[in-house]
Protein backbone atom coordinates (compact mmCIF):
# COMPACT_ATOMS: atom_id res chain seq x y z
CA UNK A 1 0.00 0.00 0.00
CA UNK A 2 1.48 3.16 -0.89
CA UNK A 3 2.79 5.74 2.04
CA UNK A 4 4.80 8.35 3.14
CA UNK A 5 6.66 7.75 6.43
CA UNK A 6 8.93 10.28 8.18
CA UNK A 7 10.50 10.20 11.27
CA UNK A 8 13.15 12.93 12.36
CA UNK A 9 13.57 13.87 9.13
CA UNK A 10 16.79 16.77 8.47
CA UNK A 11 18.05 18.42 5.75
CA UNK A 12 20.96 20.89 4.86
CA UNK A 13 22.86 22.79 2.75
CA UNK A 14 26.52 23.70 3.46
CA UNK A 15 27.48 27.12 2.80
CA UNK A 16 30.74 27.32 0.96
CA UNK A 17 33.31 30.16 0.98
CA UNK A 18 32.91 30.80 4.39
CA UNK A 19 36.37 29.81 5.01
CA UNK A 20 37.62 32.31 7.59
CA UNK A 21 37.25 31.51 11.32
CA UNK A 22 35.77 35.72 12.06
CA UNK A 23 33.90 35.02 9.63
CA UNK A 24 31.86 32.45 10.56
CA UNK A 25 31.70 33.44 13.87
CA UNK A 26 29.97 37.07 13.24
CA UNK A 27 27.62 35.16 10.89
CA UNK A 28 26.92 32.43 13.58
CA UNK A 29 26.27 35.15 16.41
CA UNK A 30 24.06 37.25 14.11
CA UNK A 31 22.27 34.60 12.14
CA UNK A 32 18.70 32.82 12.80
CA UNK A 33 18.56 29.95 14.56
CA UNK A 34 18.52 27.57 11.00
CA UNK A 35 22.36 28.30 10.70
CA UNK A 36 24.88 25.79 12.25
CA UNK A 37 28.44 24.90 12.49
CA UNK A 38 28.55 21.05 11.74
CA UNK A 39 31.03 18.37 12.44
CA UNK A 40 33.18 18.97 9.34
CA UNK A 41 33.41 22.99 10.70
CA UNK A 42 31.44 24.24 7.79
CA UNK A 43 27.96 26.36 8.07
CA UNK A 44 25.14 25.04 7.33
CA UNK A 45 21.30 25.76 6.69
CA UNK A 46 19.01 23.62 8.07
CA UNK A 47 16.41 23.54 5.57
CA UNK A 48 14.19 20.98 7.68
CA UNK A 49 14.84 20.06 10.73
CA UNK A 50 13.02 16.83 12.89
CA UNK A 51 9.96 16.38 10.55
CA UNK A 52 7.76 13.57 11.88
CA UNK A 53 4.78 12.78 9.77
CA UNK A 54 2.76 9.80 8.43
CA UNK A 55 0.66 9.97 4.79
CA UNK A 56 -1.28 7.16 3.96
CA UNK A 57 -3.43 5.92 0.93
CA UNK A 58 -6.10 8.44 0.19
CA UNK A 59 -4.68 11.44 1.66
CA UNK A 60 -4.87 14.70 -0.11
CA UNK A 61 -2.10 16.95 1.87
CA UNK A 62 -1.35 20.07 1.37
CA UNK A 63 2.07 22.07 2.59
CA UNK A 64 1.57 25.30 3.09
CA UNK A 65 4.13 27.93 4.89
CA UNK A 66 5.92 31.45 3.68
CA UNK A 67 9.04 31.23 1.29
CA UNK A 68 11.31 29.71 2.41
CA UNK A 69 9.66 27.57 4.96
CA UNK A 70 10.82 24.12 3.42
CA UNK A 71 7.77 23.40 1.17
CA UNK A 72 9.42 22.81 -1.73
CA UNK A 73 12.74 21.39 -0.38
CA UNK A 74 10.28 18.96 1.37
CA UNK A 75 8.67 17.65 -2.17
CA UNK A 76 12.11 17.37 -3.34
CA UNK A 77 12.74 15.56 -0.41
CA UNK A 78 10.28 12.93 -1.46
CA UNK A 79 11.01 12.66 -4.92
CA UNK A 80 14.35 11.64 -3.66
CA UNK A 81 15.99 14.46 -5.01
CA UNK A 82 17.89 15.76 -1.49
CA UNK A 83 19.11 12.99 0.68
CA UNK A 84 18.24 13.18 4.63
CA UNK A 85 21.09 13.77 6.53
CA UNK A 86 19.27 12.72 9.94
CA UNK A 87 16.33 10.82 10.21
CA UNK A 88 14.52 8.24 8.84
CA UNK A 89 12.13 8.47 5.67
CA UNK A 90 10.47 5.79 3.57
CA UNK A 91 8.28 6.53 0.07
CA UNK A 92 5.87 3.44 -0.92
CA UNK A 93 5.00 3.65 -4.24
CA UNK A 94 5.87 4.84 -7.50
CA UNK A 95 6.22 8.72 -7.99
CA UNK A 96 5.41 11.31 -10.07
CA UNK A 97 6.72 14.29 -9.18
CA UNK A 98 5.65 17.96 -10.84
CA UNK A 99 8.14 19.78 -8.97
CA UNK A 100 10.98 21.20 -11.17
CA UNK A 101 10.21 22.36 -15.17
CA UNK A 102 13.86 21.80 -15.86
CA UNK A 103 14.57 19.08 -13.36
CA UNK A 104 15.88 15.62 -15.27
CA UNK A 105 16.07 17.66 -18.59
CA UNK A 106 19.09 17.32 -20.18
CA UNK A 107 19.30 21.10 -22.23
CA UNK A 108 21.39 20.04 -24.83
CA UNK A 109 19.22 17.28 -26.05
CA UNK A 110 16.24 17.97 -28.26
CA UNK A 111 12.78 17.76 -26.70
CA UNK A 112 12.34 13.94 -28.46
CA UNK A 113 15.43 12.80 -26.88
CA UNK A 114 14.81 14.00 -23.66
CA UNK A 115 11.30 12.23 -24.05
CA UNK A 116 13.08 8.78 -25.19
CA UNK A 117 15.52 9.24 -22.54
CA UNK A 118 13.02 9.56 -19.30
CA UNK A 119 11.21 6.37 -20.66
CA UNK A 120 13.89 4.28 -20.39
CA UNK A 121 14.96 5.33 -17.61
CA UNK A 122 10.92 4.50 -16.35
CA UNK A 123 11.98 0.82 -17.69
CA UNK A 124 10.24 1.06 -21.14
CA UNK A 125 11.40 -0.72 -24.23
CA UNK A 126 12.97 1.73 -26.90
CA UNK A 127 10.17 1.44 -29.34
CA UNK A 128 7.85 1.67 -26.26
CA UNK A 129 10.03 5.17 -25.33
CA UNK A 130 9.52 6.64 -28.78
CA UNK A 131 5.85 6.30 -29.22
CA UNK A 132 5.76 8.04 -25.90
CA UNK A 133 7.57 10.47 -27.72
CA UNK A 134 5.08 10.91 -30.01
CA UNK A 135 1.85 10.90 -27.79
CA UNK A 136 3.45 13.53 -25.72
CA UNK A 137 4.85 15.94 -28.57
CA UNK A 138 0.85 15.68 -29.78
CA UNK A 139 -0.44 16.87 -25.90
CA UNK A 140 2.19 19.25 -25.83
CA UNK A 141 1.77 21.11 -28.88
CA UNK A 142 5.44 21.26 -29.70
CA UNK A 143 5.16 20.26 -32.83
CA UNK A 144 8.84 20.80 -34.80
CA UNK A 145 9.90 22.34 -31.80
CA UNK A 146 10.04 18.64 -30.16
CA UNK A 147 13.47 17.92 -32.66
CA UNK A 148 15.46 21.22 -31.19
CA UNK A 149 17.47 21.83 -28.42
CA UNK A 150 15.71 21.86 -25.05
CA UNK A 151 17.92 25.42 -23.99
CA UNK A 152 16.42 27.39 -27.26
CA UNK A 153 12.79 26.78 -25.53
CA UNK A 154 10.71 29.25 -24.10
CA UNK A 155 9.36 29.26 -20.40
CA UNK A 156 6.04 28.57 -21.50
CA UNK A 157 7.46 25.79 -24.21
CA UNK A 158 9.55 23.92 -21.45
CA UNK A 159 6.26 24.35 -19.06
CA UNK A 160 4.62 22.48 -21.90
CA UNK A 161 7.31 19.50 -22.23
CA UNK A 162 7.68 18.83 -18.53
CA UNK A 163 4.12 18.91 -17.42
CA UNK A 164 3.02 16.42 -20.83
CA UNK A 165 6.60 13.77 -19.68
CA UNK A 166 5.20 14.42 -15.63
CA UNK A 167 1.58 13.77 -16.39
CA UNK A 168 2.05 10.92 -19.22
CA UNK A 169 2.12 7.97 -16.42
CA UNK A 170 -0.35 7.90 -13.29
CA UNK A 171 1.68 7.59 -10.47
CA UNK A 172 0.49 6.36 -6.85
CA UNK A 173 2.57 9.26 -4.90
CA UNK A 174 2.02 12.84 -6.91
CA UNK A 175 4.42 15.53 -5.70
CA UNK A 176 3.44 18.59 -6.91
CA UNK A 177 4.21 22.24 -6.68
CA UNK A 178 1.73 24.92 -7.93
CA UNK A 179 3.70 26.04 -10.87
CA UNK A 180 2.05 23.18 -12.79
CA UNK A 181 -1.62 24.81 -12.19
CA UNK A 182 0.06 28.38 -13.75
CA UNK A 183 1.28 29.65 -16.97
CA UNK A 184 0.50 29.36 -20.30
CA UNK A 185 -3.37 29.97 -20.09
CA UNK A 186 -4.64 28.08 -23.14
CA UNK A 187 -2.27 24.98 -22.49
CA UNK A 188 -3.36 24.76 -18.80
CA UNK A 189 -6.97 24.54 -20.42
CA UNK A 190 -6.12 21.72 -21.93
CA UNK A 191 -4.16 20.37 -19.36
CA UNK A 192 -6.47 20.91 -16.65
CA UNK A 193 -8.77 17.66 -16.91
CA UNK A 194 -5.23 15.64 -17.65
CA UNK A 195 -3.95 17.15 -13.87
CA UNK A 196 -7.51 16.12 -12.04
CA UNK A 197 -7.45 13.01 -13.58
CA UNK A 198 -4.36 12.58 -12.35
CA UNK A 199 -4.87 13.84 -8.88
CA UNK A 200 -8.22 11.71 -8.59
CA UNK A 201 -5.97 8.52 -9.70
CA UNK A 202 -3.06 8.80 -7.39
CA UNK A 203 -3.63 7.17 -3.99
CA UNK A 204 -1.62 10.30 -2.29
CA UNK A 205 -1.20 13.93 -3.23
CA UNK A 206 1.17 16.12 -1.82
CA UNK A 207 1.04 19.97 -2.90
CA UNK A 208 2.66 22.71 -1.77
CA UNK A 209 0.91 25.99 -2.52
CA UNK A 210 0.11 29.49 -1.43
CA UNK A 211 -3.41 29.33 -2.50
CA UNK A 212 -5.68 28.44 0.25
CA UNK A 213 -8.47 28.05 -2.66
CA UNK A 214 -6.87 25.20 -3.93
CA UNK A 215 -6.11 23.19 -0.90
CA UNK A 216 -9.92 23.63 0.22
CA UNK A 217 -10.58 22.37 -3.50
CA UNK A 218 -8.29 19.66 -3.47
CA UNK A 219 -7.22 18.52 -0.24
CA UNK A 220 -7.73 16.76 2.98
CA UNK A 221 -4.92 17.93 5.83
CA UNK A 222 -2.80 20.28 5.49
CA UNK A 223 0.70 20.40 7.25
CA UNK A 224 2.17 24.29 8.04
CA UNK A 225 5.91 24.62 7.43
CA UNK A 226 7.58 27.44 8.98
CA UNK A 227 11.75 27.66 9.35
CA UNK A 228 11.96 24.18 8.41
CA UNK A 229 9.75 22.38 11.06
CA UNK A 230 5.95 21.74 10.70
CA UNK A 231 4.26 23.70 13.44
CA UNK A 232 0.16 22.67 12.24
CA UNK A 233 -0.90 19.35 10.78
CA UNK A 234 -4.46 18.45 10.86
CA UNK A 235 -7.73 18.67 9.00
CA UNK A 236 -8.07 21.88 6.25
CA UNK A 237 -10.64 23.14 8.99
CA UNK A 238 -8.67 22.42 12.14
CA UNK A 239 -5.07 24.23 10.47
CA UNK A 240 -6.98 26.85 8.35
CA UNK A 241 -10.20 27.32 10.09
CA UNK A 242 -13.71 26.96 8.60
CA UNK A 243 -14.34 28.36 4.92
Amino acid sequence: MPHIHASGLAIEFPLYHLGARSLKKRILANSPLRLREDEASRIVVQALRGLDFRIGAGERVALIGHNGAGKTTLLRTLAGVYEPVAGRLEVSGSIGALIDPSAGMDPNATGRENIVLRGLFRGLTEAESTGLAEEIGAFSGLAEFLDVPVRTYSAGMSVRLSFATATIMDPEVLLMDEWFMAGDADFMEKARAKLETLVTKADILVLATHDMAIVRQWCSRVIRLEAGTIVADGTVEQVLGPA
